[in-house]
């Protein structure tokens, strides 16, 4: 078992990364016997995790109730909100109270918000299912819901008291769902670390067969990654804007597309792209850089090009409600070599363009 602290003064707390992590009574943190829960979860996970992880709730002690949403992009929405704190009020959950969220990035964000907003704030938990979540979603403190307009454009800053990450979760993944992991991954070491790219590379094939040491390995460097960046700029005030390398073309696309219709990885991946061919023309990124980073998103099975029925004009308005934008300046994240990247501010819209139009 690994565990990391994400330092936030008073409320700082425990990442911990490991396999059948549930067979220790303490692991429900800050959790006590006797006191009340609700667990979050949708249906799909529901037939496959939720009742063992019910038994080791109420063996623990902890008075459990149970809230199942449907499962998927398209749910991340208000209207599910209003689910899980209708719930809460049915079951009479008091201030005190503990939400669980059992999932992937929709499941966290959404019980985030629900905890961020019932009772003006209670505590949750992360219990990430899937590979994206348990490297970068469930970190942080970002809740929310999309809106038709853009993603996560409501929601909040709203940090839970502990991330459970259980590896045997990552078996029941479909290879698509691991795949998109991967793009978050590639992108903590495009932003910070060489050395970790180069493992990367190295070390695909047993991250593909979730190959556990490699896993552990990658989990936590992310982990430690993001940590280190949210202690120092919890709000994303600055530096902490780093973390959305390729998302503001990414949303675009998934927006556009209908949420859903592409997983999140994916569409970072493509914005990793767009955002290193932006690089190149502005003269920062090497193409020989450029073509590794799209060698190893290609090398992972994650798509490199975006939708062929999304002309670069359309990604514009997106573009303009992305939430870096300050006082209509387009703020980008840009990768200036592999192991480094910065915040660009008024980057012309023509570069923007062709960048988009050499990713189609």
């Amino acid at each position: 078992m690994e565990k990391i602290t994400v330092m936030l003064g008073k409320r700082s707390y425990p990442i911990i990364i490991g396999s059948s992590l549930f067979e220790n009574d303490s692991i429900f943190y800050p959790l006590q016997s006797g006191e009340q829960a609700m667990l979050v979860t949708n249906k799909t996970l529901a037939n496959l995790w939720k009742d063992q992880l019910l038994y080791e709730l109420r063996k623990s002690g902890i008075k459990v109730d149970q809230v199942i949403l449907s499962d998927g992009e398209q749910y991340k929405t208000f209207n599910e909100t209003e689910v899980i704190i209708s719930a809460l009020l049915d079951k009479q959950h008091s201030r005190d109270t503990t939400l669980i969220a059992l999932g992937g990035g929709v499941i966290g964000d959404i019980t985030g918000f629900a905890a961020s907003i019932y009772q003006r704030g209670v505590r949750f938990i992360q219990i990430p299912t899937t590979f994206l979540s348990q490297v970068d979603a469930s970190v942080g403190g970002k809740t929310g819901v999309n809106h038709i307009l853009g993603k996560n454009m409501i929601g909040t800053f709203w940090q839970p008291s502990s991330v459970i990450i259980n590896l045997n979760y990552l078996s029941t993944l479909s290879t698509n769902e691991l795949v998109a992991g991967l793009a978050e991954v590639i992108k903590y070491a495009i932003i910070f670390d060489e050395e970790f790219f180069s493992w990367v590379e190295d070390n695909l094939h047993l991250l593909l067969i979730l190959q556990e040491k490699e896993i552990i390995y990658c989990i936590k460097k992310c982990c430690e990654i993001k940590s280190k960046i949210i202690s120092l700029d919890e709000r994303e005030a600055n530096i902490r804007a780093i973390l959305n390398l390729g998302h503001t073309y990414g949303h675009a696309i998934e927006s556009h597309s209908g949420y859903g219709n592409w997983l999140h990885g994916e569409a970072v991946s493509v914005g990793i792209v767009m955002s290193a061919r932006t690089s190149e023309m502005l003269g920062y990124l090497k193409r020989i850089d450029t073509k590794r980073i799209i060698n190893l998103l290609m090398r992972a099975g994650l798509p490199t090009k975006g939708p062929k029925n999304m002309p670069p004009s359309s990604y514009l308005p997106y573009i303009m409600r992305d939430k870096k934008v300050i006082s209509g300046t387009v703020r980008l994240i840009l990768p200036i070599n592999i192991g480094k990247a910065k915040i660009q501010t008024g980057v012309d819209k023509n570069i923007i363009l062709a960048a988009i139009k050499e990713s189609q």
